[in-house]
């Protein structure tokens, strides 16, 4: 099978040696079946970070396991993209609140004063080590002093392809890689909820942790996928890209980025 993915400014590559839909051993834990309400997923991380940017910038430290918590809209108010598009300050609690996907980014290009800037990601199904697709963003060839009039959301949207199997997956890990300014990042925080039409499918929530200044990091998200209903994945499937997320990214519990991306699970094999 093939995967594929569209991305501004990142470079897209894949390779898949196993169907995922390959019978398996079942797991033990399994998720709770999800046939149309809201899930809130388990998921782990494992990361690698303070490793200096410039001095070595491919020998990143040894990885180290984290565990990740759980995102859950129990008893956090709903609120709506309108009033968040209010606020000064947008914490984890008001994107927990949304009851569906965004319109616009809750937040500008300028509040990541931190630089943050995501180099590389890849995605991997856990159970068969197979490596579903990888991202790498290519070096800047911009000439110092030189500007360029350029969308100012550009790189914040991702389109994905894939075949209806990925629907079956049950655990995937995605490694990223990024690199930060000289600012050192406290509390580094995501909040991935993915959504399909107006219902919420699945809500993660990893912590980052410390960054220091002018370092690469590389994280790896362990992402724990309830089952869906073969009616939900029917429709998914029947209805490309209507399938969506978004991706808040949080440095001491105040908003600094926001990445949107769609999904079409109807590529042939």
């Amino acid at each position: 099978m093939s995967y594929s993915c569209n991305s501004a400014g990142a470079v897209c590559s894949s390779s898949s040696s196993q169907d995922p839909s390959t019978p398996r051993t079942p797991r033990a834990n399994n998720p709770g079946s999800v046939s149309g309400g809201n899930s809130s997923t388990s998921n782990k991380s494992t990361c690698s970070r303070g490793s200096p940017a410039k001095p070595s910038p491919e020998a990143p430290a040894a990885m180290k396991v984290k565990k990740g918590c759980n995102s859950t809209d129990v008893g956090v108010p709903a609120t709506t993209e309108e009033e968040l598009l209010t606020k000064s300050i947008i914490t984890p609690e008001d994107v927990l609140g949304l009851q569906k996907i965004t319109e616009n980014y809750l937040c500008g290009p300028d509040e990541n004063i931190y630089s943050i800037d995501f180099t590389r990601f890849k995605i991997r199904d856990m159970e068969t080590g197979t490596v579903l697709f990888e991202i790498t963003k290519p070096p800047s060839s911009e000439k110092v002093g030189e500007k360029k009039d350029l969308d100012p959301n550009a790189g914040r949207f991702v389109r994905y392809q894939f075949t209806p199997a990925f629907l079956r997956l049950r655990q995937v890990g995605a490694t990223v890689e990024f690199t930060v300014g000289d600012r050192p990042i406290n509390n580094f925080r995501m909040i991935e909820r993915h959504y399909f039409r107006e219902q919420l499918l699945k809500s993660f929530d990893f912590e980052f942790g410390f960054c220091i200044p002018n370092s690469k990091n590389t994280c790896e998200h362990i992402y724990e996928f309830p089952p869906l209903s073969e009616e939900l994945m029917r429709e998914m499937i029947l209805h490309p890209y209507e399938t969506q997320s978004d991706s808040f990214y949080f440095v001491d519990n105040k908003l600094v980025m926001h990445n949107k991306a769609d999904y079409s699970y109807s590529g042939g094999p």
